[in-house]
């Protein structure tokens, strides 16, 4: 039997069990005679053929969580994000009479929750540069986009441990009254250089201060970059919220005759972007460059864009030809890491699974897809990488460590040759979405998990566990000899 190749024993062992559970595998069909009585069969399949791709290529400006930072992976190599913001004219700014003399400027950018990487000894040095062209609001900027900027002038510079959740206390101006410290979400605060400051607001032009375009057109923006020497550690990748709180705060004091005025003024940035860059070791370079050699023993999923995994099931009819008319009770996948590759980096909290259409394009299983009446929810369909204790959803017991998906509409049509497997998938996915399944590649998730893939001599294989139940031909009511 090609389709399932189990030894012997093994069958025997999973008809045990199964026979023993009553309720576990058997579809009742009011019958009483126990020749006619219908029980469950377990197919452990190792027919499964996967292989690591590269991620497709995803848009990365007005993103909730935008990735920025320099990571080191021992396994997967390193992973390189940097940002291109753009600079907008102060709101309602007018150049300051008086002598201006700045006390300081700091560029504010505010952390998203998703940092992932050396949060304990990793010390990041962040530069930051100005851009050599404009971003505009109704263009699309791909991970792949490659930024020009003047990398000879270094406009500001901070090195910083990762903090994500500390509250920070930043001084706040406050006119009249002496100056007070407010606790502020926790924020990537960078020095920027007072000429660059007084060049864009305080020594400018009428023209360059007429308007916001003429201002944008002048300043272009900034493009930051982690400092590969001054960065020490493995390092890691931050989750930045670019939304409304970004930008630059200029404290600067103004005298005009006796009169010394201490303001704040804030040059806002609303657009954003980011540029991702993987380098990968050999033995991804070798899996990447094998995709077509038959079936691997290791998976690499990764985030930010990085590496999925392209899935399949060639062989599901053959259970048919061989077994005959049977109906799925339950289809599970199951993907399991590698238990060397989950310290000191944790695997990535949730993948997805998805399929191609006939034109190619993403599309979820009928599992996942809340308009099939096979789709009973985001939690049995799965890709949390856990283990539940007494979930119920595969065996009594505990959940086996490991990513955990119920496909049985799929892989029913599958076999049925209903529905042709024009692709399926496995990808990184964020696990902050809990009412939908998604299957759009996605930046905004940094981790990453090397898996099992089909090989014989590892437990941890990965698995396609099918509970059927065979159906016995009826009988003619007027048979014909």
């Amino acid at each position: 039997m090609k389709f399932f190749k189990l030894d012997l024993l093994t069958l025997l062992i999973s008809l045990f069990i199964l026979n023993s559970c009553k309720n576990q595998d058997t579809i009742g069909l009011g019958v009483t005679s126990s020749s006619t009585q219908l029980n469950g069969t377990l197919i452990d399949t190792s027919t499964i053929i996967v292989n690591t791709i590269p991620e497709d290529t995803v848009i990365t400006n007005a993103l909730g969580k935008t990735p920025f930072g320099l990571f080191n992976d021992p396994i997967f190599g390193t992973t390189e994000a940097d940002l291109a913001i753009d600079l907008e004219s102060p709101s309602g700014y007018t150049i300051p009479t008086g002598t201006v003399t700045i006390d300081s400027a700091m560029l504010v950018l505010r952390y998203a929750n998703g940092f992932y990487g050396d949060s304990l000894t990793t010390r990041y040095k962040a530069n930051v540069y100005q851009l050599s062209e404009r971003m505009y609001s109704a263009a699309q900027y791909y991970n792949t986009r490659s930024w020009k900027y003047n990398s000879s002038t270094l406009l500001g510079t901070q090195s910083f441990f990762s903090r994500t959740h500390d509250t920070i206390g930043i001084g706040v101006v406050l006119p009249g009254i002496r100056d007070s410290i407010q606790r502020v979400p926790a924020q990537l605060r960078i020095p920027i250089d007072k000429n660059f400051i007084n060049n864009l607001l305080f020594n400018a032009n009428a023209n360059q201060l007429g308007s916001n375009l003429l201002f944008e057109n002048y300043v272009n923006g900034l493009y930051l970059t982690m400092d590969k020497s001054g960065t020490t550690g493995p390092g890691g990748i931050f989750m930045m919220a670019l939304d409304s709180s970004a930008r630059i705060d200029v404290y600067y004091k103004s005298l005009d005759g006796t009169t010394i005025d201490t303001t704040v003024t804030s040059i806002p940035s609303t657009l954003h972007a980011a540029q991702i860059k993987h380098t990968y070791t050999s033995a991804i370079q070798t899996e990447l460059n094998n995709q077509k050699t038959g079936s691997r023993n290791v998976i690499y999923l990764q985030g930010t864009a990085g590496l999925r995994a392209k899935i399949s099931f060639p062989y599901l009819k053959n259970i048919i030809k061989t077994v005959g008319n049977i109906v799925i009770n339950r289809a599970e996948l199951v993907i399991t890491p590698n238990p060397s590759s989950i310290i000191p980096f944790a695997p990535i909290p949730k993948i997805t699974m998805y399929r191609y259409d006939i034109a190619g394009q993403r599309a979820p299983l009928q599992d996942a897809n809340a308009g099939d009446p096979r789709y009973q929810g985001v939690p049995v369909f799965g890709g949390y990488y856990s283990y539940l204790p007494n979930s119920g959803l595969v065996y009594p017991g505990s959940l086996p460590e490991g990513y955990h998906f119920v496909i049985t509409g799929y892989i029913s049509d599958l076999m049925n040759g209903v529905s042709p497997d024009y692709g399926t998938f496995l990808g990184a996915i964020d696990n902050t979405n809990i009412s939908s399944v998604d299957i759009a590649a996605t930046p905004q998730v940094a981790s990453r998990s090397v898996a099992i893939g089909t090989d014989k001599t590892s437990p941890y294989r990965i698995t396609l566990n099918i509970i059927y139940t065979k159906i016995a031909q009826p009988i003619p009511a007027n048979p014909v000899y």
